[in-house]
């Protein structure tokens, strides 16, 4: 049974794997289109815009590591959820109470604080290098 999900499952999970991952690049590139023609018809372009677009990129940026590495880094989402938060408090900051401003200001310093902690985790407690993986 091993040696069956060896030659065929294995393979037939990297090719849905694939096959999702260009599903997602597709999708992400048709959002920017769609954002850019968005920002034409208004013709004017605004920080929502901006930041939405980098959001958009930041997806790109985060299924090319993943397709090349076959690894995801935690702190990519981390980094789009701030993008988000961010974009989410400019665009409706006139509309919000006081404590759902100081909500959305303090979940993305949680976040940023995670991103320092991972990262300072993963130069002073590195995983140990294993070589069967190439």
């Amino acid at each position: 049974m091993g040696k069956l999900y060896n030659r065929y499952g294995s393979k037939s999970l990297k090719a849905v794997e694939h096959f999702v991952l260009i599903l997602i690049a597709i999708a992400t590139i048709i959002a920017i289109g769609q954002e850019i023609v968005h920002i034409i018809t208004n013709a004017r372009v605004d920080l929502a815009d901006l930041l939405l677009l980098f959001i958009y990129l930041e997806v790109l940026a985060m299924v090319a590591n993943y397709a090349e590495s076959g690894k995801l880094p935690v702190r990519m989402p981390i980094y789009i959820a701030i993008v988000a938060l961010a974009r989410y408090l400019i665009l409706d900051i006139k509309g919000m109470d006081d404590w759902r401003v100081i909500t959305i200001a303090v979940s993305m310093l949680l976040l940023a604080t995670t991103v320092i902690v991972i990262r300072w985790g993963q130069l002073k407690l590195p995983y140990p290098r294993n070589d069967d993986q190439g």
